[in-house]
């Protein structure tokens, strides 16, 4: 695989994550430059481990994984949008969270990293470069999960609950759209 085959790839993995740090930065009451990085930091380096697991694990795992792997990205969520969309409807004045402690953030980060571990299995078989590869692939969804992270933070504020619920429909739909691709039912 060429330098730009891999962009495109990192791109594409990163697209997940940049969606759910939208929906991230809706939830932070008060921007700060810490929490932008720790969220993009959660999301890269998930994106960077996850290829050179599933390089070493091999076809063993990937015959296992791909089989499952979009139901649990599906299920994971799924169940953190329709908690958003829940929590959208509460006659409660939203508590924005500034936290993004790893217990909360783990969920997020493995539901949309996990098609970067089937990569990586691809990876092992066209004879990529791993660490090059997985740096990219890191380095991308870095830099499109800050942007996110920023996006969805700017418009907190104007939106509110409805960005809540908006955001929770998204995860819904990211879900979705790994299901129903990994199913065979939609193809982008």
């Amino acid at each position: 695989m060429n330098i730009l085959e891999i962009i495109t790839i990192g791109i594409g993995l990163a697209m997940d994550s940049f969606a759910v740090s939208i929906c991230k930065g809706l939830s932070i009451k008060k921007m700060s430059w810490k929490n932008v990085f720790l969220i993009a930091l959660y999301f890269s380096i998930f994106h960077f481990g996850m290829p050179i697991i599933g390089y070493f694990l091999g076809e063993t795992f990937s015959s296992f994984m791909g089989h499952i792997d979009h139901w649990v990205a599906f299920i994971l969520l799924s169940f953190i949008g329709i908690k958003m969309i829940v929590g959208s409807f509460s006659k409660k004045k939203n508590k924005r969270i500034d936290s993004v402690r790893f217990k909360d953030m783990f969920a997020l980060v493995i539901a949309t990293s996990i098609d970067a571990l089937a990569i990586g299995v691809a990876f092992a078989f066209l004879e990529t470069n791993i660490i090059i590869s997985a740096s990219i692939i890191g380095a991308a969804t870095f830099v499109l999960s800050a942007i996110g992270v920023l996006i969805g933070n700017k418009f907190g504020d104007k939106l509110d609950k409805k960005a809540e619920g908006a955001g929770g429909v998204i995860l819904i739909l990211i879900g979705l759209k790994i299901l129903l691709e990994h199913l065979g039912i939609l193809a982008f």
